[in-house]
């Protein structure tokens, strides 16, 4: 029985030294890896959003006056400059109107130019007591009747001057004609869009952003 067990337990002991020198030999070969976890402060926010690319200057031309449309000066896709005409529009109505102003300006400039002559007699006059309190009041209030009337025809023929400028649409900006919503021969409302305009400098996005993603986008964000 001795010769049995005596052979087994040296083969459990070379068995054992070789499982040691296996472990040995793993823990020689192994190579150190650095992990960089991912935190809130390095991580990247995404927004996605639907939206458009478009000009920064950009605008819808309409007028204020309703009339025929007698000329379109530009077309889809050309450049313009400030300033430049774009739509015209029958000022027909206008120029009666400014015709009629005119003539009332002439009026009340005759008319105020009596009345103070007048009130400088008059005033002469109180001073040397040739005239009464009452002759004196009376030129002073015609006076002042005749040069508001001056003022009032001066001020509506400045609205007349400036109803002018409703029928020559022109180009707030520098840029390109994107469309023209007209024809020569139309009818122009006040209100209605006649020709569009986009400036060629600078461009934005519009976007539609969710109520939970708006909280989130700051200026000066990447895009």
């Amino acid at each position: 029985m001795k010769k049995i067990y005596i052979p087994l337990l040296a083969l459990v002991l070379l068995a054992s030294c070789n499982s040691e020198k296996k472990k040995e030999i793993v823990k020689e070969t192994a190579i150190a890896v650095k992990v960089s976890g991912i935190t809130e402060n390095n991580s990247s926010l995404f927004v996605t959003a639907s939206g458009k690319i478009e000009a920064e200057n950009s605008a819808n031309l309409s007028t204020r006056m309703m009339g025929y449309v007698t000329k379109v000066h530009v077309q889809v896709g050309q450049k313009v400059g400030a300033g430049q005409l774009l739509v015209s529009i029958n000022n027909t109505d206008l120029q009666a109107k400014k015709a009629q102003v005119d003539a009332s300006i002439l009026q009340a400039t005759a008319g105020f130019n009596n009345a103070k002559k007048d009130y400088d007699r008059f005033m002469n006059l109180f001073k040397q007591q040739s005239a009464s309190q009452k002759e004196l009041d009376d030129m002073t209030a015609r006076y002042e009747m005749a040069k508001a009337g001056l003022e009032g025809a001066r001020q509506m023929r400045n609205e007349v001057l400036a109803q002018f400028s409703y029928s020559n649409i022109k180009a707030p900006f520098s840029g390109v004609v994107t469309n023209t919503f007209v024809k020569e021969g139309d009818m122009a409302n006040p209100g209605m869009p006649l020709v569009s305009v986009e400036g060629a400098s600078k461009l934005q996005v519009m976007a539609m952003v969710s109520e939970n993603d708006i909280v989130s986008i700051k200026k000066g964000m990447p895009v």
